[in-house]
């Protein structure tokens, strides 16, 4: 039963990230956090777990057929991600569980209101 729920999170993050092109991070670290009570740490790093394999390779398929993926900057972006990930990991690893969440939280909420106030 619980690998349904696993696989139900998985879905409504890559349902979002389909519609809207977010990592599906913003669904799942919280889903993780409230629904499975891992800590913020535990929510990140099975997250970025699910991104090893290429599992949006069918959603860059369908926009790419639409003529909406620009390659040479996906490639150049992937590379910086690479090692902007690896430090980012490291350095993160010193910050309390507690104030992780809340760094998270405020991430999401600025950036919202930034989306729905800014044009």
């Amino acid at each position: 039963m619980q690998h349904i729920l696993y696989m139900t999170v998985g879905l409504v993050g890559g349902v979002f990230s389909g519609i809207f092109g977010i990592g599906g991070g913003a669904i799942m670290i919280p889903a993780l956090v409230y629904m499975f009570g891992l800590t913020q740490h535990q929510a990140q790093g099975t997250c970025l777990a699910i991104l090893l394999p290429p599992i949006g390779i069918l959603a860059v398929l369908r926009y790419y057929q639409e003529g909406h993926v620009n390659w040479t900057m996906a490639m150049f972006i992937a590379l910086g991600f690479v090692f902007g990930a690896y430090f980012g990991a490291d350095w993160i690893q010193a910050v309390p569980g507690p104030q992780l969440k809340k760094v998270f939280g405020g991430f999401l909420l600025v950036l919202g209101l930034k989306m729905i106030f800014l044009k």
